[in-house]
This record gives C-alpha cells, sequence and structure tokens, in this order.
C-alpha cells in the first residue's frame, strides 16, 4: 500500500526544504515523526504535517480497501522538494535604484509504503529477473 502528500506553494527556499527531507528519506514513519518533532529548521514543521498527512493518507486508504493497517510497518519511500513559483519584490537601494529581492516557494511531496510489500515487490522483481536468463 502506497500514499501520498502534497504540500503546494510553501513559502520556505526549495534548498532549505531539501535539507530537512533529506533527513528523513528511507526511515520508519514513526521515526521521521519523532525526528521532524524536534527538528530546529522551521522547514521542519511544514515537512512533518506532509508526512503526517501522508500516513493519515495510507490509514484511509486501509480503511477504505478493508486491508490490514499497520503503522509502525510503513516508511518513507519517496521524498522530495520541487521549486514552485519565485515571488519578486523590489526594495529602495541607494541613489535611487531598485533591489531585487527574490521569495521562493516549494512543493513538497511525501510518498510512504508498507515495507512488506516493498519486500514482496523487490523478492518478486528477482525471481523474474533471474527466471530471464
Amino acid at each position: 500500500m502506497e500514499a501520498k502528500a502534497k504540500a503546494r506553494f510553501v513559502r520556505v527556499t526549495p534548498q532549505k526544504a531539501r535539507r530537512v527531507v533529506d533527513l528523513v528519506r528511507g526511515k520508519g514513519a514513526g521515526e521521521a515523526v519523532s525526528t521532524l518533532r524536534f527538528a530546529p529548521q522551521t522547514a521542519g514543521q511544514t515537512v512533518l504535517k506532509v508526512v503526517e498527512s501522508a500516513i493519515a493518507n495510507a490509514r484511509q486508504t486501509a480503511a477504505r480497501d478493508s486491508v490490514r493497517f499497520d503503522e509502525g510497518d510503513l516508511y518513507i519511500a519517496e521524498a522530495y522538494v520541487d521549486e514552485g513559483p519565485t515571488l519578486k519584490r523590489f526594495r529602495p537601494r541607494a541613489q535611487g535604484r531598485a533591489g531585487r529581492i527574490l521569495k521562493r516557494t516549494s512543493h513538497i511531496t511525501v510518498v510512504v509504503a508498507s515495507r512488506q510489500e516493498a519486500r514482496e515487490a523487490a523478492r518478486a522483481k528477482a525471481t523474474t529477473k533471474g527466471g530471464a536468463r
């Protein structure tokens, strides 16, 4: 089972958001939540909300499909930050000039998946690969 959550047009630079996302990529869902809860970066709160939303989406998908759900079995399968639109602002500078200020935005995406299903998919892929020789 796989579930996805996105936060779009977040007012944090993609570079700063990527630093936080890199902390949790590949970790278990519970471990990622506890790591983000105590992360000192401002983007940590936003990434935490996205991770919790992805977990909630997985719970809802499992309930809809009548599948067993175990939050401890989830891990962060994919997590990435894309650049959103940049807001352009101007600030007065010396001698009548204007300095450009770029206020960058981010699109944060997190995909959680079940470790058990990932293992089964890898096992199936390995058997088909070995049989093709």
